[in-house]
């Protein structure tokens, strides 16, 4: 299994838009496309992004397949217009909140 981690933050002002986009077509979305996800957190106040999700695929070359899709592209330029400081890297999964 091959992990992706994304962390960001919510644009100021952008809260409720965001929060809509993710339910009705980032989360679906990125389902559909192959990717399980498994975990997200909302930091509240600290040194650390806003938001912080992984999610699994079978192995690497199914998710750099979903990665390179132009379904991956249409959603993470629609994520792009709600957040900042946008991240994503790849790891192996293993349990628990990888960093």
């Amino acid at each position: 299994m091959i992990k992706l981690l994304l962390t960001w933050d919510i644009k100021p002002g952008r809260d409720q838009e965001y929060f809509e986009f993710m339910v009705r077509e980032f989360a679906p979305g990125v389902q559909r496309l192959g990717i399980t996800p498994t975990e997200a957190w909302f930091a509240v106040y600290g040194d650390c992004p806003q938001i912080m999700m992984e999610g699994v695929a079978e192995d690497g070359p199914t998710m750099q397949q979903i990665l390179a899709s132009s379904e991956w592209a249409a959603l993470h330029e629609q994520l792009l217009d709600y957040v900042d400081n946008y991240r994503q890297k790849l790891v192996r999964a293993n349990t628990g909140f990888q960093i």
